[in-house]
């Protein structure tokens, strides 16, 4: 394990020319002790790797230095050739490319290691799109990537769910992908923001070279955008009583990453569920489409909402009834 960080070091090195022990250490998920103690085992190995001090500083190589130990292992290779997710690749016009990379890099190859891509296709097929997607709109890609590249400011209209559309001046920094979902990641007012793709509306590029902090790092932001937003959400917590037969059918209608606690069965197979849930409606209308099947044991306020619930579909029922004698 060690002999694969050491390289991907000097990889690293010879591709950036410096780096920091901090960024090295992210990287390669190790502590930056770790780093300083691999950066002695390659000077002991006569690589000649050197640290520069003070702002701009880090770890680099010797101008001249190169190697050529970019064998790829086994695990390495299958990672390459694993289908990346194509309706992905589709949206920003880099299929075909993709494809012909692949080509390119498998002709490359060793025999023997040949094979150990094509099993890795054959075996394992990536697909991120869920059963009920609907179809985003991502005409705004093609414009949004060129912006991007060239670091271009851009001018749009974001229509969100929940407000009149409104313009906004942003300077682009990144896309990202959640599952099959795109979102623009852009600077307004120098405080980094996201903006659903197919929200976006009469988008153009201006002349304005956009503002990138040279310190930002999408991944990172995006990581910690995803933190906050989770946190945000409303939550309703409730503790509901489930039969069988709700235990059953529960991780097929996609409930089941609501339970935040299960309980043990009682004699008659009913169990204490622990849920959460975004509203107290949402946790009424829950218990109500089990019927009989499921018991709200707390709060008492859902208790009572359910059962006047319950209450109310009895009276329609008997008044469609006595209208129909």
């Amino acid at each position: 394990m060690r002999a694969d960080r050491l390289l991907s070091i000097l990889l690293l090195l010879q591709v950036q020319r410096r780096i920091t022990a901090g960024e090295l250490a992210k990287r390669l998920e190790v502590s930056e002790r770790t780093i300083h103690r691999d950066m002695d085992a390659l000077s002991g190995a006569g690589v000649p790797v050197f640290a520069e001090r003070g702002n701009g500083g880090g770890w680099s190589l010797m101008e001249a230095y190169r190697t050529n130990l970019t064998g790829l292992n086994h695990s390495e290779i299958q990672t390459l050739f694993l289908t990346k997710p194509p309706q992905l690749l589709s949206d920003l016009g880099l299929h075909q490319a993709s494809e012909g990379a692949l080509i390119k890099l498998l002709a490359a190859l060793p025999s023997i290691s040949r094979r150990d891509a094509e099993s890795a296709r054959q075996r394992i097929h990536i697909d991120t799109a869920g059963w009920r997607n609907s179809l985003e709109d991502v005409s705004a890609l093609p414009l949004l990537q060129e912006a991007i590249w060239q670091e271009r400011e851009i001018r749009f209209v974001y229509a969100r769910a929940d407000c009149e559309p409104a313009g906004r001046i942003v300077d682009p920094l990144g896309l990202v992908a959640k599952g099959s979902v795109w979102y623009l990641v852009a600077a307004q007012e120098n405080a980094p923001r996201t903006y659903r793709v197919s929200r976006i509306r009469e988008l153009r590029m201006t002349d304005r070279h956009a503002n990138r902090p040279a310190d930002f790092d999408l991944a990172a932001y995006w990581k910690q955008s995803a933190v906050e937003f989770k946190a945000s959400l409303p939550r309703f917590y409730a503790k509901i009583g489930i039969s069988p037969v709700v235990q059953r059918s529960m991780a097929y209608l996609g409930r089941a990453s609501r339970v935040e606690n299960s309980g043990p069965p009682d004699v008659d197979g009913w169990r204490t569920l622990d849920m959460r849930f975004d509203t107290e409606d949402e946790a009424c209308q829950f218990a109500l489409s089990f019927g009989r099947e499921a018991e709200v044991l707390d709060p008492e306020s859902l208790r009572s909402k359910v059962a006047a619930g319950a209450q109310g579909i009895l009276d329609r029922y008997a008044r469609k009834s006595g209208h129909g004698a």
